[in-house]
């Protein structure tokens, strides 16, 4: 089972920038696909991006295409997420995970992963 650590939220203004960071225990994550995802209040879960294992592609959704850049070390254990010019409609909780693309293209988290407590990320105007 992967447990996911999330860390590096905050509060900031908009056009501000954060970095948030996932790291794991219990497994390595060196080859695996992870993802980033996020929760505001009142909203379901959503996707924010991926890195592939081999750190060599990158996905993101519409709403952060642009400002966020995730990245891996290069012992691939810890996984980035560079957001710069955050807006108010930023503000959730972050999550990372081990992430798989299912047929229908969709990313999703594994059943092996666990979510972790998340990062509390808060742009204020």
């Amino acid at each position: 089972q992967v447990q996911p650590v999330e860390s590096g939220g905050g509060s900031v203004q908009a056009g501000g920038s954060l970095r948030l960071s996932c790291a794991t225990s219990g497994r390595t994550i060196s080859n695996y696909n992870m993802g980033w995802f996020r929760q505001a209040p009142g909203k379901e879960r959503e996707f924010v991006g991926t890195i592939t294992g081999s750190g060599l592609s990158t996905y993101y959704s519409d709403s952060v295409k642009g400002r966020f850049t995730i990245s891996r070390d290069s012992a691939k254990i810890t996984v980035y997420l560079q957001m710069n010019d955050l807006k108010p409609e930023d503000t959730a909780v972050y999550y990372c995970a081990v992430v798989f693309r299912d047929a229908q293209g969709v990313w999703r988290k594994t059943v092996n992963t666990s979510w972790g407590l998340g990062t509390q990320v808060t742009v204020s105007s």
